[in-house]
């Protein structure tokens, strides 16, 4: 199953992170770091989050992040979607309210693959 698939990989990148404890760009950012995970917040509003570097986009991670965790609203996920295709990211994790037809459209286009679920509960 796909969504087993991106579990097993162990290096994230959570599009949308914040620090706000209330809001689930951080608390996916939490769960996956304490769930043993490599994972880079990206965020072009902080400059760090729970004392880690956050970075403005994809483009500017140390390494390629094998899935990319969808935080944003379809509107600003367009361009990070092509940003991953372009550097090399396969998997997009979308959590709910984060894509629509045009999101789902791009992500085939690209030839990447997605999930629509959320990462807390799968992680569960």
């Amino acid at each position: 199953m796909l969504e087993e698939e991106m579990l097993e990989k162990k290096v994230w990148a959570v599009i949308g992170a914040n620090s706000n404890p209330e809001k689930y760009g951080n608390m996916i950012y939490k769960k996956l770091k304490s769930r043993g995970y490599t994972v880079y917040p990206v965020n072009p509003n902080y400059e760090e989050i729970e004392g880690d570097r956050c970075y403005k986009d994809l483009s500017s991670l140390p390494e390629v992040p094998e899935v990319i965790n969808m935080v944003v609203s379809p509107k600003r996920g367009a361009a990070v979607i092509e940003e991953a295709a372009k550097i090399g990211v396969k998997y997009v994790w979308l959590q709910p309210g984060t894509h629509n037809i045009s999101i789902m459209d791009l992500i085939e286009e690209k030839g990447l693959k997605a999930v629509q679920a959320c990462v807390l509960v799968a992680l569960r």
